[in-house]
């Protein structure tokens, strides 16, 4: 039997892999663990459970505060936010628990839930195990102490956590957006509300595309995984710029006036140089990740920043700010920590911290971006095959030497299995586009032919 936890939490198809069942008994395997571990001591328990608008999100969080509740934990229930803003909410209400239910980019029949611990920080591999342990213990049928009476938690809406949270976010930028037109696409997801009242309050003219979510169209055609609408929205509308989200809106990808991609790459350098003038950018360090393109690496080198790279995953690259003191890091997917101001990666922040730039020094979003240069890089998600075997297989490892040795130095492979997906990901990167997908062929053919 796998670990349920990947890098991101549990997910799974809601009400098949994920059930209410299921949300129910990791919620009390979360308390149960959480006061062993001393966290309750002293005061009556307190836990934020927030959702992205999926239709089964609704069940799944009732499910959730019954766990928590019939554990003895009160519940403050702040409905629709993005995955920051349960994060920032955790940590400004002094709750010892957070509860996020999303599947991010997923799409709509997957959910997920993501704890919190408290501060709002991502919990630690060995509560997480300790967690799944728990939890199937309780389902095999081992007892646990129920509370009655006044024991039992409380539950309550919060409707302050919107105002709450954008308000934050205001605090934090540096400067105003006004005179900035910009086009914000929401992927029907938990950003559709936070982030146009955000850019809207802070300055900007906002246009918004993807902020219409009825339960079941979150990501669907819109968001940071389907950037042809907003190309088309900001070209249309004249804007200056374009910011998507994805559903939790842990991330954001950018679009510039011409309507093309600013990736996260990208964004992690604007911001890093940024953070650098204004004496923020701690130890002169950026983090990013080993599929970070060469040519970030490259740019940040040449500008006297100096790139450190972790395992893929936004709490892989959270551990490494954390341990050495960093302040900024990130995903070329979109994650991006400004470790400051924010547990987690926060797409709508970081929207409008690069926003803020463009602002400030009166630059267009391209010129910003284009301190570095992208070197082509094809990625390629082989389906059906056996993820956990890509480390073992001898096979697969002299298809990699021989894609090396055609590469040189000029460019590089990475494979890796998905930590919130059946899939195992090929990505080459090369100074010429047709090798790299020559190449990205090939292995893509080698993983079904070693793995399938």
């Amino acid at each position: 039997m796998g670990r349920l936890f990947g890098t991101d939490g549990v997910r799974g198809v809601a009400n098949a892999d994920l059930t209410a069942e299921m949300a129910l008994g990791l919620s009390v395997a979360a308390a149960h663990v959480l006061a062993e571990a001393g966290t309750f001591e002293g005061h009556r328990p307190m836990a934020v459970v927030g959702r992205d608008p999926r239709a089964s999100g609704e069940f799944l969080e009732a499910a959730v505060v019954a766990g928590l509740a019939s554990a003895g934990v009160d519940v403050l229930r702040v409905g629709v936010l993005p995955t920051p803003a349960v994060a920032f909410l955790t940590g400004e209400r002094g709750a010892d628990l957070g509860v996020m239910l999303s599947a991010s980019h997923n799409p709509m029949p997957d959910n997920g839930i993501k704890f919190f611990a408290r501060g709002g920080h991502k919990l630690a591999d060995e509560l997480e195990d300790r967690i799944e342990n728990t939890y199937r213990a309780h389902a095999s049928g081992e007892p646990w102490d129920r509370p009655t009476g006044a024991g039992v938690g409380r539950v309550r809406d919060y409707d302050e956590g919107l105002d709450k949270y954008v308000a934050h976010l205001l605090g934090v930028l540096p400067n105003r957006l006004d005179g900035l037109k910009i086009v914000i696409d929401g992927a029907h997801g938990a950003a559709a509300r936070v982030s146009p009242e955000a850019f809207t309050r802070a300055g900007a003219e906002v246009i918004t595309i993807g902020t219409e979510p009825d339960g079941l169209n979150i990501n669907d055609g819109y968001g940071s995984t389907h950037l042809d609408p907003l190309r088309a929205a900001v070209v249309e509308h004249g804007a200056h710029l374009g910011i998507a989200h994805d559903g939790d809106a842990d991330r954001c990808l950018a679009v510039d006036a011409a309507g093309e991609e600013v990736d996260g790459d990208q964004i992690l350098a604007v911001l890093a140089l940024a953070m650098r003038e204004a004496g923020t950018l701690r130890e002169n360090t950026v983090v990013g990740t080993v599929m970070s393109n060469l040519g970030f690496k490259l740019a940040m080198r040449r500008e006297g920043v100096e790139p450190v790279q972790t395992a893929v995953g936004d709490r892989y690259v959270l551990e490494e700010m954390k341990e050495h003191g960093y302040a900024l890091g990130g995903e070329q997917s979109g994650h991006v920590i400004v470790l400051d101001h924010a547990t987690t990666g926060d797409g709508t922040l970081t929207g409008l911290l690069l926003a803020a730039r463009v602002a400030a020094t009166g630059r267009t979003l391209a010129d910003l971006a284009g301190v570095m240069e992208r070197l082509p890089q094809v990625l390629i998600n082989v389906r059906d095959v056996d993820k956990s075997r890509v480390a073992s297989s001898a096979e697969l490892a002299a298809a990699v030497t021989d894609a090396e040795r055609e590469l040189g130095e000029t460019g590089r492979v990475l494979l890796r299995p998905s930590g919130t997906e059946p899939v195992v990901r090929v990505m080459v990167e090369a100074a010429d586009i047709d090798q790299a997908r020559s190449v990205a062929g090939r292995l893509a053919d080698a993983v079904k032919s070693a793995l399938g």
